[in-house]
């Protein structure tokens, strides 16, 4: 009876040091949460003129929200944002680096040897995406990751 006693009270110390901490990591971690300045409808690159940095005042607001300018300027809105409100980091994308039906280069690379064609993407797709691009010279169908610069890199078979 007496060791459920003390594992009891141990536990609920526990609890309450647990409890007491992430209190103060939450009260610490609020800071500043970027919101509209104008409404952003979906598919809408957002610019640095759209969005301003304010500082959290409500302790109940959880995370999952852009905290500074650099998160959101340069990325795609998923939803509609409406001004005054937090915006969270799951309603953005990163812009297409590849739209789909445009032309792109294909490239294949084996030791010091390298075959480019020309290419159209099967789909829209972002920087470092495996995608599917059809050849337009033989029309055959091939797998590849999307380049920085534009490119689809082929993967070999």
């Amino acid at each position: 009876m007496k060791f459920r006693r003390k594992i009891g009270n141990a536990i609920r110390a526990v609890a309450l040091v647990t409890a007491s901490v992430m209190g103060i990591g939450a009260a610490l971690a609020q800071g500043t949460a970027v919101v509209p300045t104008q409404i952003i409808y979906p598919g809408e690159t957002i610019s640095a003129a759209q969005v301003n940095e304010v500082e959290v005042t409500n302790p109940n607001l959880t995370g999952g929200y852009a905290r500074t300018k650099a998160e959101v300027v340069g990325m795609v809105s998923k939803r509609t944002l409406l001004p005054g409100r937090t915006i969270p980091t799951s309603g953005l994308r990163e812009a297409f680096a590849i739209k789909r039906g445009a032309s792109v280069r294909l490239t294949f690379a084996i030791g010091n040897m390298v075959i480019s064609a020309a290419g159209t993407p099967m789909v829209d797709a972002t920087v470092g995406e495996v995608i599917k691009v059809r050849n337009i010279d033989s029309g055959t169908i091939v797998t590849g990751t999307v380049m920085a610069d534009g490119t689809v890199q082929v993967m070999a078979k």
